[in-house]
C-alpha cells in the first residue's frame, strides 16, 4: 500500500502510522496509537524496575587489636548482612606503626573468611591498598534459597511443637468442661 493511503487510513481512525521496520523490502509499518504505545512501554520499564533487587555493599570494619567479643559482634553482623542479600567489605584499618603488623590483619580477615565460609563467597582476597586490608565477600544463596530454607526451617519448628512429649505434659494440659 502507497504511504498516502496508509495516513489517510491512520488520519481516518484518529490514529498514527508508526514505521516498525524502515529497512525492510517494503517498509513495515503499523497503524496505532503512538501515546498509548509509549505510555505502556514505560509503564513495563517502571514494573521491572520494582521487580529489580538493588545490591548494596555494607563494610564492617576491624582493627588488629580486636577483642575476641568485638570480633564475634562484628561477625554477627556481617552474617546479618549476608542473609539480607548485601555483600560485604570487611576492613582493617592500620594506623602509624601498625603497618609494620599487616600480618596480624590479614590472620583476622582469614580468620574471618574461615568463619562465614558457610554463608559466603569470597569476591575478592585479602588485598592491601595503601594502609586498608580488605576483602568483599557475597551471599552464598540467593533470596528464593535463604527464603525456602527460612520456611523449611519454620515448619520443622512447628512440627517439633506439635509432637506428643516434647510439648505440654500431661498435667498441664487444661481438661474440657463437662
Amino acid at each position: 500500500m502507497p504511504p498516502y493511503e496508509a495516513i489517510k487510513k491512520a488520519r481516518e481512525k484518529n490514529l498514527d502510522l508508526v514505521e516498525i521496520s524502515p529497512t525492510a523490502q517494503p517498509p513495515v509499518c503499523r497503524i496505532m496509537d503512538y501515546g498509548k504505545y509509549l505510555y505502556q512501554q514505560e509503564k513495563k520499564e517502571r514494573e521491572a524496575k520494582k521487580h529489580q533487587k538493588t545490591i548494596t555493599v555494607k563494610e564492617v570494619k576491624f582493627r588488629i587489636n580486636v577483642d575476641e567479643h568485638d570480633y564475634e559482634t562484628k561477625k554477627n553482623h556481617l552474617l546479618r548482612f549476608l542473609d539480607e542479600g548485601d555483600k560485604v567489605k570487611s576492613t582493617i584499618f592500620f594506623r602509624g606503626r601498625e603497618m609494620t603488623r599487616t600480618g596480624l590483619g590479614r590472620q583476622i580477615l582469614e580468620r574471618l573468611i574461615k568463619d562465614v565460609e558457610p554463608h559466603s563467597i569470597v569476591e575478592f582476597r585479602p588485598r592491601q591498598e595503601g594502609n586498608t586490608l580488605h576483602a568483599i565477600l557475597a551471599p552464598k544463596k540467593t533470596e528464593k534459597e535463604r527464603e525456602k530454607e527460612r520456611q523449611k526451617e519454620e515448619k520443622h519448628k512447628a512440627a517439633a511443637q506439635s509432637v506428643p512429649g516434647q510439648g505440654a505434659s500431661p498435667a498441664q494440659v487444661a481438661k474440657p468442661a463437662s
